[in-house]
This record gives C-alpha cells, structure tokens and sequence, in this order.
C-alpha cells in the first residue's frame, strides 16, 4: 500500500491537543535568556538572541526583553543559576510577562524545576521551531514529519505535564501507611502508551512516502538534480522562482517553506535538470526535526550537486555557512559538489561586496530579487554539473539538422558558414560530446 492510499493524518489521536497549540492562544508575551559560555564574545551572544526573537516573532510571540548569564556550563537541576532565576521571575512579573524562552534545549528536569521552584512559565528553542513548524506545514507530508518530531519531542516530558496531579494525589496515603499511586502517573503511562502507538503510526505514514519518493528517484535515475539549500530566509524561494518561474510562495520571515518543491531547470545541454528547493537550516536545529524530515531531505542526499545560498547582507553570513555545512554532514550530503552563492548583493555596499572573494574565491555574487548574475549563475551550474568542454568543429552543410541540434544542447561561442560547410566553438558537456565526434578539429 503507498502512501496515497491511506491518510495516516486523518486516525483519530487519543492525546490532548498540543503544548504548541495552547501556547499560540494564550501565551503572547516573554522574556528571553541565555547562557554566555567563556570565550563566546558579546556580539555572538547578541545575534543569537535576536535570531531567537525573530524565531519568536514567528510564532506569534511577543519579546518584552533578553536576559543573559555568564556561566561555562548550564546548572544541571535549573540550566541557569537560582540568584539568576529569583530576579528573572521578579522582573517577569513587573513586566506581565507570561513566559520564559530559553535559547537551547532544556531537559526535562530543568523545565520542570524552573516552573516549581521559581513559578516562571518556560519553554526551550526547541518549542518555538516545533511550534513554527507545526504552523507552516501544509502538506501531508510535512505535517507527518513535524508530528513524529512533535511526539518525539513530548514524550520525555510528559511528567512535566502532570506534576500537578502527582502533587495533589501522590502523597496520599492508605489506611495501611502506604502510598497509592497518584492520578498522575496513571495518566502518564496512559499517555505514554497513546504516544508510542501515534509514533508508529506517523513513521509507518513516513515510510510509505519515503519508498514513494525511492520509486520515483528510480524512474529519474537520468536525470541531473540540484538541491538549493542553506541558511532561512537566505532567498531559496526567491532564487527558485527567478531560475524557473515556479511562483513558490515567498515570504520575509523564517521557514516559509518546509516542502521542497520540484522544478524542470533549462540549461542549454540535452540532459534533463531537475531543481528543487528545500527547507532551511538553522543553528541548533532540533535533532528531532533533522531526524523525521529525512523523507524531504533525501532530495539533498541523491543531488548531484548543492546550491549553497547565503545571505550577504548578514553580517554572520561566515557563520551560517559553517552551521549549514554542519546539517549536510550529518545528513551524508557534505561531499555532495557544492556551488557557493553569495545572495542580496542588491542589500549592501559595493566595496563590501569584494572582501568574500578573499575567503570564498569560488563564490558567484547574486541577486535573486533582482535577478542580478542570474545568466552567470546558469553559466557555472553547467559548467560544474556537466564538465563543459570547449570544442572547435566543422560540419558539412548536410549536416544543418546537427547544427541546430548544437545550438540546442550547446553554448555556441562563435558560428562560421564558410564555402564547404559550418565552423562552430562551442562549450558542450562531456556527456553530449558524442553527438560531435566525428566533426571535431583537433
């Protein structure tokens, strides 16, 4: 059965609704914070937190203030260090705020020690992506990977969820002196069992699109494919559309686009190209999400080669390109040939514009808004997909369906018709080169 036959989506889930769900209708303001580990300078410090605002912002959340720590290690029972906590709570409730965002992955027992011990409303980055995610998925099988991340997610922290009840029935006692069992842990293994049988259910749904996916690679095994990836909000969209006209959904904010979509890309080679776009990366990119959305990253496993677009106008545009780098070893795609292309040069300075070449002399300067470079950018995508060669030939004027084939399949750098037939220079794959075997001048 694949996976168009069933709609895993549509079962019926026992759970409550989601944490995510609950905190887009009634949690609106927050506080973030962080840890500054030693040798981490101020200003590294201050554009990961204005990335997790904008991640919030997303989300629906309004930031009312950002908070830091000097510290080299998180507290292991409260991630942040309880002089830091008391305040923090203090000036959370001067300023009405209703939550409290933290900038990495907190554990279960860190969580649910800052909400008891310090009465602050918390959640991790973590949360904020799932909850982005869980919002912007519009396929099928989107929503299946972001629910498997959202399960797996959830499932450690269910005790979290209820505390409450083990703090007003699991101390009772009976006439005997011993303790019964809380209305908590019931409901905990309760909601651990539908948790387990919901994750086989979506990984069984994944699976089917995956061999789905396996069979369709199969039938385009002739096919050349291109991935774009890098960095969100970089301008994938953007430059997918200015490369094929697709009309993909372009948006000024992170993760617009979570379903890689295909296009046929028109070079001048016979060679059917297939581009698509993908999901963005970021740093810290929940391991979750990284893990259910291999159906859709597969796309960047089977490429033959890797658009690496980065944001020029930011000015840790150094960094994304090692934290994307990162991604694509851990998915098995970082010796996947990679063309590097520095976007929004229309954003900054024209001097500026010269100092990446010293550290990346192989990037090509691009704007896909403005579809600056763009001819240039088809230009070195065939060159490198496709090894051009140049190549000088001579054909006879019988031949005149070969030439025409050649402006087909072919970059044609100078034309002659002379007495007794047609002089071409031409740059040409090596995998069209046989088409003009026979003509070539040496």
């Amino acid at each position: 059965m694949n996976y168009e036959d069933k709609d895993y989506l549509v079962e019926e889930y026992d759970l409550e609704q989601e944490n995510w769900d609950e905190l887009e209708k009634t949690e609106k303001t927050a506080f973030l914070a962080a840890i500054v580990r030693q040798g981490e300078s101020e200003a590294e410090s201050k554009a990961s937190l204005d990335e997790l605002a904008r991640l919030a912002d997303t989300a629906g959340i309004e930031v009312l203030g950002h908070y830091t720590q000097k510290r080299n290690q998180p507290e292991r029972s409260t991630y942040f260090g309880k002089g830091f906590l008391e305040e923090l709570s203090h000036k959370m409730r001067q300023a009405q705020a209703e939550l409290l965002i933290v900038n990495e992955e907190l554990n279960p027992i860190q969580a649910r020690n800052i909400e008891n011990n310090f009465s602050i409303r918390v959640i991790d980055r973590t949360e904020v992506i799932l909850s982005i995610f869980h919002d912007h998925a519009r396929t099928r099988e989107a929503k299946l990977q972001v629910r498997l991340a959202e399960l797996q997610y959830q499932y450690p922290r269910l005790r979290k969820l209820w505390g409450h009840f083990d703090k007003e029935r699991g101390a009772a006692r009976s006439a005997g002196g011993t303790a019964t069992r809380g209305m908590g842990e019931k409901q905990i293994e309760i909601d651990k069992r539908l948790i387990r049988e919901q994750i086989r259910k979506v990984t069984r749904g994944i699976a089917a699109i995956t061999q789905h996916k396996e069979t369709q690679r199969k039938t385009r095994e002739k096919t050349r494919k291109i991935c774009l990836v890098g960095y969100t909000n970089a301008g994938k969209s953007t430059l997918f559309n200015a490369l094929t006209e697709a009309g993909v959904l372009v948006e000024d904010r992170l993760f617009a686009t979570l379903d890689s979509t295909s296009r046929q890309l028109k070079l001048s080679t016979s060679y059917p190209v297939v581009l698509t776009d993908t999901v963005g990366f970021i740093s810290k990119l929940p391991h979750h999400l990284v893990a259910s959305f291999r159906a859709t990253l597969m796309e960047v496993q089977d490429a033959d080669l890797l658009l690496h677009l980065v944001d020029l106008s930011d000015e840790r545009f150094g960094y994304y390109i090692e934290q994307v780098n990162a991604v694509l070893n851990e998915l098995g795609a970082g010796e996947t040939p990679q063309l590097l292309v520095l976007n929004k040069i229309d954003a900054v300075d024209e001097g500026f514009q010269n100092l990446p070449s010293k550290k990346y002399p192989d990037a090509l300067l691009i704007s896909a808004l403005h579809k600056e470079h763009i001819s240039e950018l088809l230009e070195r995508i065939e060159a490198q997909l496709f090894q051009n060669e140049a190549c000088k030939v001579f054909l006879p004027y019988d031949k005149g369906s070969l030439a025409s084939l050649l402006h087909e399949i072919a970059v044609i750098q100078k034309e002659e018709y002379r007495a007794d037939g047609i002089y071409l220079e031409v740059l040409i794959s090596s995998g069209d080169r046989h088409h003009i075997q026979d003509y070539l001048l040496t």
